[in-house]
């Protein structure tokens, strides 16, 4: 049975399973006061050209990161925006809500928050006199790429930096796929998220590591306590080390860019071998998820053959349908799935 259900169904990428089982008996201060932890924070900070203002901190998962996150640079008073797709709105089961702060959920194209929807929102929130009385935008969260495979482009980043200058509001970036994001020919390079966000985070859980991801504070807003703040939220790994170990693997040499660099040219085979029989996207994504609308007959001859998922409610003829590479698919599996067409 093949697999396309989503990017974190393996376990992690073999160098850093070899350097986990290298450093497994080793005994190191908790909480990422460790070696390899300090390694791999020097290491992210020199690949994203920051200096001693940032800080990185690592954390189990996505949704727990946004939780922390957000929760960490918003007043009590604030909410945050997002696109309508957002991962915060749609997929967290209300965890930003859960910690006091209202998701204020936007109109997208294609995932996609542009500058001019946002500033136009809070602009018009502003011309109410009894603004005060409100739940006020406090920051704007996007994701890289989107929850539909889309990337921003350098020009759009900068559109959101200013409205966020402009209104006093925080940039967020959710970088669950950012390795995957980056992989493929975009204007956008980790420098640039760096120096557009006030915080973003690099993950590894779905992008060659058992678990984890690094959020990078890149220090245009001071954040006080935040280690504290993670331990409040439950979120602070004793056994830091662990992540410690497998983003220093992953940052010592290019092994980030070689896992974006598979699954996205696995997802792109995919993606040209659907269309070349005449199957089309319903989302032109350039990254590891791929986007199809299907006759059902195919998906159910298909599901003989491989596991995907269904995006959103079936159709009565024709259903959309995801399919997800990762870091360790094939060509071959491409082909094996092309095969039952």
């Amino acid at each position: 049975m093949l697999h396309f259900d989503c990017d974190y169904m393996r376990g992690c990428h073999p160098e850093i399973m070899r350097r986990l089982a290298e450093t497994n008996l080793e005994q190191h201060p908790g909480y990422g006061h460790d070696p390899y932890s300090d390694r791999a924070r020097a290491l992210i900070l020199e690949a994203c050209g920051l200096g001693d203002k940032a800080s990185v901190s690592f954390l189990a998962g996505g949704t727990q990161t946004n939780a922390v996150v957000l929760d960490s640079l918003l007043g009590q008073w604030q909410g945050v925006i997002c696109a309508d797709t957002g991962h915060i709105n749609v997929h967290e089961a209300g965890a930003i809500e859960a910690c006091g702060h209202k998701v204020i959920a936007l109109p997208s194209a294609d995932g996609k928050l542009s500058a001019e929807t946002v500033r136009s929102w809070v602009a018009e929130f502003y011309k109410d006199d009894t603004w005060p009385h409100m739940v006020q935008p406090g920051a704007v969260y996007i994701s890289f790429p989107t929850e539909l495979g889309t990337l921003y482009t350098l020009d759009e980043l900068r559109a959101l930096r200013r409205v966020c200058d402009e209104f006093d509001m925080v940039l967020y970036l959710d970088g669950a796929r950012l390795l995957y994001g980056l992989a493929p020919e975009t204007d956008v390079t980790l420098h640039d998220i760096a120096s557009l966000t006030d915080a973003f985070y690099i993950g590894g859980t779905k992008c060659g590591t058992l678990f984890g991801e690094a959020v990078v504070l890149t220090g245009r807003r001071h954040v006080p306590a935040f280690f504290t703040r993670i331990k409040r939220h439950g979120a602070l790994l004793a056994k830091g080390r662990v992540a410690g170990v497998q983003f220093m693997t992953l940052f010592e040499g290019d092994l980030w860019q070689r896992v974006g660099r598979t699954a996205v040219s696995t997802a792109l085979q995919l993606r040209d071998g659907l269309r070349a029989r005449g199957y089309e996207t319903f989302v032109d994504s350039p990254t590891n998820q791929q986007f199809f609308t299907l006759p059902n007959a195919l998906i159910v001859k298909l599901r003989q053959y491989a596991t995907f998922e269904n995006w959103g409610a079936p159709g009565p003829e024709s259903s959309r349908v995801r399919f997800v590479t990762d870091w360790a698919t094939t060509p071959a599996d491409i082909d094996a799935l092309l095969t039952h067409l």
